[in-house]
């Protein structure tokens, strides 16, 4: 009989593994059911590939059910298989069940790979909950699981991310102590951290000047100290680093001279630039898009307008390098130097090279056509944006309706704003109130006191800026009464009138 029933076993298993294979995991789930009922003998091992195979394809409740229920039967997992479950529960981020699994293992004096160990400090310090990483990684020496390279840049990482530094170096400084020879990846942590908070020289001396001789260290870790050099403005310390990779078997790559261009085109230094640029060329290294739009903006930010389209047709285009970032870049020179008109052409430009202006090209144009006084062409380009499919931002649209009122043209900023109601986006209170501004200007404030219902019929609340507006317009024509019955209901909201507006408004009830 027990031969019978051992016999009935391997089919099941056989079966279940068939199933597994060619991907049938509810079939497979069925078998199992079928064989943890039959009188044949289910063992841990049965229980340990089921669970792999539900944690595999990520089926975590029904993981949670029959870890439940082996547990009573007198059956565990093994050290891998919690492993596995806890690595699994990690991407969907069950903290509850991730820690019951750890007191588990704990009573069982079980203890997890160092692998998932890793992956569970790595999603606490993703999720800023560092402390609690800190204990993992205090819990894994007293569990016999030293933590290793991967373990110290976790928690290193993690350190830096929330800004504990100290706690980030003394780590680190323990590792080195420990034995550990830090890797690249370990390296890169560190240095991002301390660079990013402006500790460049730290991150210098911790890193190339302790273990310079120890690691062959990445161009990535040299590019992060060159910019964060750079950022602080010390150039010559940037270039320094530059000529010492270089000496220590590391090549500059595109990033390192990108990095030293935008530097020297924020900086003016043209050029330096330039004759950057010619180096990059002479020595095979070949500057990309990117290279090309910081030497334009460079030009730009010097003024130096026409010599950037000309850099443009002559050089970028050529390449392939011409794109939208290169003419919203020009444009934006150009408006910004008082030739909107030049600009206007660049946008003919565009399209005739085949080159789709972006929402960033017409704001620029409208912006700058607004502020000349030219809302006709303003008007002209938010009509072909609207053609292109491409919508203005909420605060342009606000922008809009704003310079239109304030030119005394409301029934077009009207209009404009009745674009908004059949957009996604919406008006909010901004846009309310620069309309409403508008009318209580132009004393029709019967037209904004519609808004105003309108706003709150909408669920928007009025802000202390809403109720100025609309108290201060009824003021202007005299409609008293109103005027007081906004200002009890602003009060009610929690807003003050100011000084100025609130005697004036008494003043003129008292003469009345």
């Amino acid at each position: 009989m027990y031969k019978t029933l051992g016999n009935q076993r391997l089919v099941y298993r056989s079966l279940i593994a068939s199933y597994v294979k060619a991907g049938l995991v509810d079939q497979a789930i069925q078998v199992f059911d079928e064989m943890s009922q039959s009188d044949c003998r289910v063992f841990s091992v049965d229980y340990n590939r089921f669970l792999g195979v539900l944690i595999k394809n990520q089926r975590f409740e029904l993981s949670e059910y029959y870890y439940n229920s082996m547990n009573p039967k007198g059956f565990s997992l093994n050290s891998f298989t919690y492993s596995r479950f806890i690595s699994g529960l990690c991407e969907v981020k069950n903290f509850e069940l991730i820690f019951r699994l750890f007191n588990d293992m704990d009573s069982l004096g079980i203890v997890p790979d160092i692998w998932a160990f890793n992956i569970y400090m790595n999603l606490l310090c993703s999720e800023r909950l560092v402390d609690d990483a800190l204990k993992v990684f205090e819990l894994m020496g007293e569990r016999g699981r030293e933590p290793d390279m991967v373990s110290y840049t976790i928690i290193i990482s993690g350190l830096c991310r929330v800004k504990r530094l100290d706690e980030a170096i003394e780590i680190w400084k323990f590792m080195i102590k420990k034995g550990h020879k830090p890797d690249n990846k370990a390296c890169r942590a560190l240095v991002l951290g301390l660079c990013d908070s402006g500790k460049v020289d730290l991150a210098y001396e911790l890193t190339v000047g302790d273990m310079r001789e120890k690691i062959r260290f990445s161009a990535v870790i040299y590019n992060v100290l060159i910019h964060g050099f750079c950022r602080l403005g010390r150039i010559n310390k940037a270039l320094a680093i530059k000529n010492f990779m270089r000496r220590n078997g590391c090549e500059p790559d595109l990033i390192t001279h990108n990095l030293l261009l935008n530097y020297c085109c924020n900086a003016l230094m043209l050029d330096e630039a330039e004759k950057l640029l010619v180096k990059m060329e002479k020595s095979g290294m070949q500057p990309d898009s990117y290279s090309y739009n910081e030497l334009l903006k460079g030009l730009c930010k010097a003024n130096r307008v026409d010599r950037a389209y000309m850099l443009l047709v002559n050089k970028m285009e050529a390449k392939g390098f011409a794109d939208v970032v290169s003419y919203n870049t020009i444009i934006n020179a150009l408006c910004k130097a008082g030739r909107s008109s030049n600009a206007y052409k660049l946008l003919g430009e565009m399209k005739r090279k085949g080159i789709s202006p972006d929402v960033v090209t017409f704001t620029i144009l409208v912006d700058a056509f607004l502020k000349g006084g030219n809302s006709i062409v303003a008007k002209e380009l938010l009509d072909q944006m609207t053609m292109m499919s491409l919508f203005p931002s909420l605060a342009l649209y606000t922008t809009i309706i704003d310079h239109l009122c304030k030119t005394g043209k409301i029934g077009m900023a009207h209009g404009i704003f009745r674009d908004i109601m059949g957009q996604k986006i919406g008006p909010d209170v901004v846009s309310y109130n620069a309309l409403i501004s508008g009318y209580c200007n132009a004393f029709r404030v019967s037209e904004a006191l519609c808004l105003f219902e309108e706003m709150q019929t909408n669920g928007l609340c009025p802000d202390e800026v809403t109720f100025k507006l609309i108290i201060k317009g009824l003021i202007k024509e005299k409609k008293l009464s109103l005027a007081c019955g906004i200002w009890d209901q602003m009060m009610e909201k929690g807003f003050t009138l100011d000084s100025y507006l609130s005697e004036t408004l008494i003043s003129a009830v008292n003469s009345k």
